[in-house]
Formats: structure tokens, C-alpha cells, sequence
């Protein structure tokens, strides 16, 4: 949606200030643009050159972003997009993973830390959102998606999950919220073969509301989020609550053990092989991996049977081979 200029408002000079929204450009983000225009709020992932993925920053700047949207009073609509035409969103930044992260594991829980807070915000904004689709939707890129209350697509768009094909596991939104989006079978479907959805598969499959012509794609946004202005808020944002339910109920129930599970599994042969392959532009041999899989396994029963006990643990009896 196009950026309007906002006139600064004058500095709080009292306790009530704090409760209210401040001028985007107060921020000085740097990895997402932010702006208000009359009642809608748009907060745009401003890293084309990555395909809109997320790295640390942009993580917390949306977080930022969307509790200030929450405060302002004079928004009613909060509009989620990426910069450009080819990408939403890629999930998360796969560089800053490999040289960051995979030297030292623990930190992939501090970054978990800030993707759960950035979901809990826009979950829970108290307005209505919407996902304007403007490319490619990938991995967490579709959990962001999902995360919206609407979503209006371009026809050029395609959705995509790729845990189970690059190394990770969709647990931060898709496992939890496909299945009530798109039905049992169908999520499944999609998380298992990490393959293409085309805008309109995802229309028939529910991802979406709408799809149009990427250069109507601004006018069908705007139009849906009047329809949403247009409504009761206090009304509109108990029935939002309402319908959180089950996403808030799966959500915690699982993303607390989710952001463990990734975290001691960061160095895992299947995600160095994921990220090896990603930055070789490489296609992953899954045969390989399985082999590799089974030779552990192997070694590892070997090493069971020839394990024996001390003689200090048997209390002088012979030593005994454990099984």
C-alpha cells in the first residue's frame, strides 16, 4: 500500500502518553518499513535482496511494529507484506543460521525467543490483519501468513513448507495451524512433500481469501480493510479472540517443547546437510542421509553389544557384556 507521510505528534507530557501509538518514523527500523495511513497500519519486511527473510532484527522490529500498532487507537487494520514482487516471506534467514547459529547452537533458542514474541504480538494485536501476499511464501514465511486474520494474494504467488525437505520442522505455526486451515489431510500433504502450492490451489485450499493481479493487488487490500473499518472494533475484537482459540490452545500447548526440540537438534546431520546444501546450491541426497542414518545405527548397536562392565562394577564377579 502506498506510504503516506504522518505528522509527528507532540511529545507526551503525561502518564496516558505511553498508551498510545507513536510516529513510525520514530523508530528507525531497519529491516522493515513501517507506516500508518489513515486507520491501516502496514508493516513491510524491507529485505528484498534475501527474499524477505528473517534474521534476528527483523524479528524484534516486527515485534516492535505490531505492539505499536496494538496501542494506536486510530488503526483499526494491520497490513503484513514483504518488499518488491518476487517475496513475501522466506522464514528464516538461512545465512545468518549457518554463521551464527550452527557454531554455536544455544543461540538458535534466543532466536526462537524473538519468532515466538514477534507471533504473540501479531496473534494477539487486537485488530484485525491481513496478509498481503506480493510473492513467494516459504517455510515461516507461510507461518506469518497464517498468523493473519485474511490474506489477499497475488496471482503470481506460491506457497511452499520445506522443513521435512531442508533440515527443520514447520512447529512454529504451520504444524499447529494447517490442520485447522486446510484440514488433517491436506496439511499433511503439504508438510510431508514440501511441494508448490499455486494461488489458486491455495484459494481452494482455504490459505487465502482472495487472489488478483499483482497491480490490483493494493486496491483489493485496501478495499477489504474499509469493509473491516467499517465494523463495530470492541465487537470485532472479542469475535477475533473468540476465534483464536484453538491457534492459541495448539500453539502453546506445542512451542515451548518445539523451541527445545530445534535448539538440540541445531547440529544435527540433517540440518548441516540442509544448510550445506543451501549454501552450495545443492540438491539434498536424501539416499545419502538415509545410508549415513543407518551406519549410525549400526555402529551404534556394535558398540552396546561390546560394551562390558569393570570389575569394580560387577563387584569382582567376570565381567559380563551388556545387551
Amino acid at each position: 500500500m502506498s506510504k503516506r507521510a504522518v505528522k509527528p505528534k507532540k511529545k507526551a507530557t503525561t502518564p496516558m502518553s505511553v498508551y498510545d501509538g507513536r510516529t513510525p518514523e520514530s523508530f528507525a527500523f531497519k529491516k522493515i518499513i513501517y507506516s500508518k495511513e489513515d486507520f491501516v497500519a502496514t508493516v513491510t519486511i524491507n529485505r528484498p535482496e534475501v527474499l524477505n527473510c528473517f534474521d534476528l532484527i527483523t524479528l524484534q522490529e516486527l515485534g516492535q511494529a505490531f505492539l505499536d500498532a496494538s496501542f494506536d487507537d486510530q488503526i483499526a487494520v494491520v497490513v503484513v507484506t514483504g518488499a518488491g514482487k518476487q517475496a513475501f516471506c522466506t522464514g528464516a534467514d538461512l545465512k545468518e543460521q549457518q554463521e551464527i547459529i550452527l557454531p554455536q547452537p544455544h543461540n538458535y533458542y534466543k532466536w526462537m525467543q524473538a519468532f515466538i514474541e514477534m507471533h504473540d504480538r501479531l496473534r494477539n494485536i487486537g485488530k484485525v490483519t491481513i496478509a498481503r501476499l506480493n510473492g513467494m511464501v516459504v517455510g515461516g514465511g507461510n507461518e506469518l501468513n497464517m498468523a493473519c486474520d485474511l490474506a489477499v494474494a497475488a496471482d503470481h504467488v506460491t506457497i511452499k513448507q520445506v522443513g521435512a525437505a531442508r533440515g527443520s520442522v514447520a512447529a512454529g505455526g504451520a504444524t499447529q495451524w494447517l490442520p485447522l486451515i486446510v484440514g488433517d489431510r491436506r496439511a499433511r500433504e503439504i508438510l510431508f512433500l514440501c511441494e508448490n502450492i499455486d494461488a489458486k490451489k491455495a484459494l481452494d485450499w482455504g490459505l487465502v481469501n482472495e487472489v488478483v493481479p499483482y497491480a490490483k493487488l493494493d486496491g483489493a487490500v485496501l478495499k477489504l480493510a474499509e469493509k473491516l473499518y467499517n465494523k463495530l472494533p470492541e465487537c470485532t475484537r472479542y469475535t477475533k479472540q473468540q476465534l483464536n482459540f484453538w491457534r492459541d490452545l495448539s500453539w502453546s500447548m506445542t512451542i515451548g517443547h518445539a523451541r527445545d526440540w530445534l535448539t538440540l537438534h541445531t547440529d544435527s546431520a540433517e540440518v548441516r546437510a540442509g544448510l550445506e546444501t543451501f549454501s552450495h546450491k545443492k540438491e539434498m541426497d536424501y539416499k545419502r542421509i538415509r545410508k549415513a542414518s543407518d551406519s549410525v545405527k549400526r555402529i551404534s548397536k556394535v558398540g552396546k553389544k561390546s560394551f562390558k562392565l569393570k570389575d569394580s562394577q560387577t563387584n569382582g564377579k567376570p565381567n559380563k557384556t551388556v545387551v
